[in-house]
């Protein structure tokens, strides 16, 4: 991070300083800024926020005692040993405050992505390829928020040359806040699904709040659109930007054909772009990562990549830990952990993928968070989706898996067993495995799953 004064920021944000000497305080830098108190160091900035057991506001005087350079503040407070308080009327607003001034210090391009389903993969798959051409920052796991956003902006120095920066949200107005800090030159919506349904009550508030990306996006910008999502589909001549197409069942702008899946672990297609056709051997399974594969290679495009640059970075792709990665076992079985997140449409593109298992096929799934008054039609969806792929063994686990059950039974399934909790499986469950198993594991972030996943590996 590049040095920022104690005075920019308070002209960023409106701060009143609280300092000893307030001179001196204008003057002094930070090139550090953290949430946690325990990273905290000389060079830091603080930025006090309420969590599940303290809020954060408790832990600046150990700041002060240990020499933190600057502190954000919603309460006044006696500013001690050189630490300089920020008094603010909200710390959350004041580090957006603080990140959009940072962002505006750079003069590269930016990439914004968000999505109901993938949109970290899309990221991650667009940071391969750019990086193939440019020194290029990306979004680190999920920091997608309005915390982990800044956080990553104030990642950037002067040696990137592009920045691609993920947005995640699941109430109105979010994406609208983070597209005001980020500014992006280029925006990706991966598609429109039905996460977050429970907030923004229909798929039509969905596309509206994922289209907050582009409020802040000059008109010389680039939209670029999954054209085989139906809600995208009706942003035809809606927006002011120009609207980059890609797609797999809709041959529109830039298109992949000939999709052949090699086992569990890749997939084969040839992308059509507007320079030209390649054969691309993406290192992950299932038809969905054609999309998010075409969606890098538009990104890859605009920024002036070539053909081959853009094929080393889909096939040089790494993912996020957690999210279809295909396990072999030393007791025999093969695991597709997939548990960094779920909705329904995640969740039935996951299946397809067992479906393509040799052997038996099972399925460990629990509940599927923010989805309101839907939640119990959509986990029967999924179940039902299961005895049609072919499940041969479903645990079902936590909140409305008697519902998953439910659809499971009603699609003529017989082995299907519900859980409350992941070590009632483990008592109850687990003895039903067999060393061959192919075994999908997947559910919501809330659920934890990697435990479940620990307790496959043997891990203690």
């Amino acid at each position: 991070m590049k040095k920022l004064t104690i005075q920019e920021i308070a002209q960023a944000t409106g701060a009143e300083i609280l300092a000893e000497n307030l001179a001196a305080a204008k003057e002094k830098t930070i090139c550090h800024v953290t949430q946690d108190s325990r990273q905290a160091r000389e060079d830091s900035l603080f930025v006090p926020f309420p969590g599940e057991r303290a809020d954060g506001h408790d832990y600046i005087p150990d700041c002060m005692a240990k020499g933190v350079a600057a502190c954000f503040t919603e309460r006044i407070m006696q500013p001690k040993n050189g630490c300089v308080l920020l008094l603010v009327e909200s710390a959350g607003k004041a580090l957006l405050e603080t990140a959009k001034y940072y962002r505006q210090m750079f003069r590269i391009p930016f990439v914004g992505i968000t999505g109901s389903v993938g949109k970290t993969t899309t990221k991650d798959m667009i940071a391969s390829v750019l990086r193939q051409k440019y020194q290029t920052l990306w979004t680190e796991g999920n920091y997608n928020n309005e915390i982990g956003v800044p956080l990553t902006l104030f990642r950037l120095e002067d040696r990137h040359e592009v920045a691609v920066i993920e947005m995640g949200m699941n109430h109105f107005g979010e994406i609208h806040r983070l597209a005001d800090v980020v500014r992006p030159d280029i925006g990706v919506i991966s598609n429109v699904g039905v996460a977050h349904i429970e907030y923004l009550g229909s798929r039509e508030g969905i596309l509206r709040a994922k289209c907050e990306l582009f409020d802040y996006m000059d008109e010389t910008g680039v939209a670029v659109l999954n054209a085989d999502n139906d809600m995208l589909a009706t942003m035809e001549g809606k927006l002011p930007q120009r609207i980059q197409w890609f797609g797999v069942q809709e041959k529109k702008g830039i298109y992949a054909d000939q999709i052949t899946p090699i086992g569990l672990e890749q997939t084969e297609c040839v992308m059509h772009t507007p320079a030209g056709s390649i054969a691309v051997k993406i290192p992950l399974p299932g038809t969905h990562m054609v999309g998010n594969a075409l969606s890098a290679a538009a990104v890859g495009l605009e920024m002036g990549l070539s053909l081959e640059e853009i094929r080393s970075g889909i096939e040089g792709f790494v993912p996020t830990k957690n999210r279809m990665a295909v396990m072999h076992l030393k007791n025999g079985y093969t695991l597709l952990n997939d548990v960094y997140n779920a909705n329904p449409v995640s969740v039935k593109a996951s299946l397809d993928i067992l479906r393509r298992a040799e052997g038996r096929k099972v399925a460990i799934l629990g509940f599927m968070g923010e989805l309101g008054a839907y939640a119990a039609q959509m986990h029967q969806e999924v179940g039902a989706y299961a005895a049609k792929n072919g499940v041969d063994l479903l645990f079902c686990i936590g909140a409305y898996s008697d519902c998953m059950a439910k659809g499971a039974k009603n699609g003529g399934m017989t082995q299907v067993y519900c859980f409350e909790t992941q070590e009632a499986f483990w008592e109850q469950g687990m003895e039903l495995l067999q060393s061959t198993d192919t075994i999908l594991l997947k559910a919501s972030r809330s659920m934890g799953l990697e435990k479940t996943v620990e307790k496959l590996q043997g891990v203690k």
